[in-house]
Parts: C-alpha cells; sequence; structure tokens
C-alpha cells in the first residue's frame, strides 16, 4: 500500500527519466524510468534503516551514468544524475543526499551506547515507562468501552494521582525524572477534563496543554540553558547531550504534537482521533524525536572538554 511517492524527473541525453521513491507501510522502494520504462528499482525496509539508492543509467546509444536518490532532510528525497564522475543534473543543487544514511549512523552510535549504558538506563526508567504506558493504554480502553472521552480522560488523571501516592510507599521510581512538574501536569490535566467535561475539549487538551508544556521547555532551553527540563531529559539518554538544544528541540516536537492534535480533532471523527492520539502519534514523535537528539548530541571534542 502505497503511503507517499516523491517524483523526481529529468532528461538525459534526450530521454525523458524519472525517479519515483515510494513509501509504503514497510518499505521504501526507489525506481528508476527511462521513457515510461522500467529500468531498475531497489528497496530497503523501514527496519533495516535508510539508504541512499545508486541505480545505473544505460542509454540505447551506450552512454552510461548512475541516478543516486536519497533524503537530504529527514521529510524530502532528491536525486543526483552522475556522468564520467561529473554531476549532470541535481533535483536539489548543494544538498547532501546522504543525509538519510548519516542520520542511521547516527542512530547506529546511539544503538552501541545503549548496548553499554543501556541496561542501567532501562533499570532505572522501566518502572516509570511501565506507568507510562499503563495510563496510555487505559485511556484508550476506558473511552472504547465507555465511548465516553471525558470520563476515560478524568479516569486516566485520577489514577495518575494514585500512583503519585503510591509513590510514597515503594522504592522504584514510578514517576521518571519529572515528578514535581509531573505531578503539577498531572493536577492541571485532570482539573481541565473536569471543569470541561465535553468531548472537543477532551481532544483539544493535548494541544493546549501540549502549546503550554512547549513554552515552558522553550523557556527553560533558552533562559537557562536547559538546565531544568534539559538536563531531566538527558537521564533516559544514553550519551551527553546540550541540554539547551535538547529543551529548545522537545519543545519544537511539543508544538508539532499540538498542531498535529488539533488538525485530527478539527477534521475528522471522535474515533480516528482516538486511535491517532495513541498509536498514530508516536511513531511522528519519534521520528521528530530522532532529528532532535541528533542536533542536541555533544560531539567527543565537547564532551572531552567538558571531563577536563
Amino acid at each position: 500500500m502505497q503511503i507517499w511517492a516523491y517524483v523526481r524527473p529529468f532528461t538525459f541525453h534526450g530521454h525523458r527519466c524519472e525517479v519515483k521513491v515510494t513509501l509504503t507501510l514497510s518499505e521504501t522502494i526507489s525506481s528508476l524510468y527511462v521513457d515510461d520504462l522500467l529500468i531498475d528499482e531497489q528497496s530497503i525496509r523501514y527496519i533495516d534503516g535508510l539508504i541512499t539508492f545508486i541505480h545505473p543509467l544505460q542509454t540505447a546509444s551506450g552512454v552510461e551514468a548512475k541516478v543516486e536518490s536519497g533524503y537530504f532532510n529527514w521529510w524530502n528525497v532528491g536525486i543526483a544524475v552522475t556522468e564520467n564522475g561529473r554531476i549532470v543534473h541535481e533535483s536539489h543543487p548543494g544538498e547532501d543526499l546522504r543525509y538519510g544514511e548519516a542520520l542511521m549512523d547516527d542512530l547506529n552510535g546511539m544503538k552501541a551506547s545503549v548496548a553499554d549504558a543501556g541496561e542501567s538506563k532501562w533499570e532505572q526508567n522501566k518502572y516509570s515507562i511501565y506507568a507510562d504506558l499503563g495510563l496510555g493504554a487505559l485511556f484508550f480502553i476506558v473511552s472504547k468501552v465507555t465511548g465516553d472521552l471525558v470520563l476515560a480522560a478524568i479516569v486516566g488523571g485520577v489514577t495518575g494521582l494514585g500512583l503519585i501516592v503510591l509513590q510514597r510507599f515503594v522504592k522504584v521510581d514510578l514517576l521518571g525524572g519529572f515528578a514535581v512538574f509531573g505531578t503539577i501536569m498531572l493536577g492541571i490535566s485532570t482539573a481541565f477534563s473536569l471543569v470541561l467535561q465535553d468531548s472537543y475539549w477532551v481532544q483539544m487538551k493535548g494541544t493546549a496543554l501540549g502549546l503550554f508544556t512547549a513554552s515552558l521547555f522553550m523557556a527553560d532551553g533558552l533562559l537557562r540553558q536547559g538546565a531544568y527540563f534539559g538536563a531531566r531529559f538527558e537521564r533516559y539518554m544514553p550519551g551527553s547531550l546540550h541540554h539547551n538544544r535538547l529543551a529548545i528541540g522537545m519543545s519544537l516536537v511539543g508544538i508539532v504534537s499540538a498542531g498535529g492534535n488539533y488538525f485530527v480533532a478539527e477534521n475528522f471523527s471522535e474515533d480516528f482521533w482516538l486511535t491517532y492520539t495513541t498509536f498514530l502519534d508516536f511513531p511522528i514523535f519519534m521520528v521528530s524525536f530522532l532529528v532532535i537528539l541528533r542536533w542536541a548530541r555533544k560531539s567527543k571534542g565537547a564532551i572531552e572538554g567538558t571531563t577536563e
């Protein structure tokens, strides 16, 4: 099933050529057409990462070249045609078509870091992650069973406040690194649902509170160099990160998520919104988050400078 397609036409020695990069539910497919005939097709599964595709191009007259197609940022694809070692066509001049590969290298670096530090990070944070997943699942289940978003929001809020009480009697960390802030936001969220007992405002809660939280993250990043939110988020991440960049980046992710929630709530059914906010919003968040991590990660030189 096709989700999206990028089409990049070009002319090569009088031949009409086109590269079509297709995104499906499971893989990315890059196809090269010459005069409407499929000449070469390559693919890679999402689970295997991102690559820059290299298509061989040869005309009937014997002219040979290669066509590269790849991401030059996290949302767009470009092509470059090279003949005899010289670039003769670029869909986006000057852009690096190996951005996707570089992003995957960063992720592989993260995996290596996770191999070293991930176990201790997981042991430190796993119960708070379980709690977050449980609250999300509870909201979805109550909404589906009762058909009442207001009731689901109130049940989720009360359960979350119950976790805060439970934290006083157990040794494991149920609240993560945002205990005080999380308690305040959970209280605001629950009050929001109780005061505005309307399904529409339950849907808008993600947008309203998302923008409010994003403004706090942005202020922390710009005014305090990420001393509060950036530092606390880093405890979940392998490797060293710039706290200010992390806080600013998370603010931008929050703004995007809030905008996405508003768009879906205004333009789609309540049932689709519930599915989106429970399942579909997370992949979008993760893609954005990975870009932010790449931007926020400290270079080796910066890390060595802070340890001297």
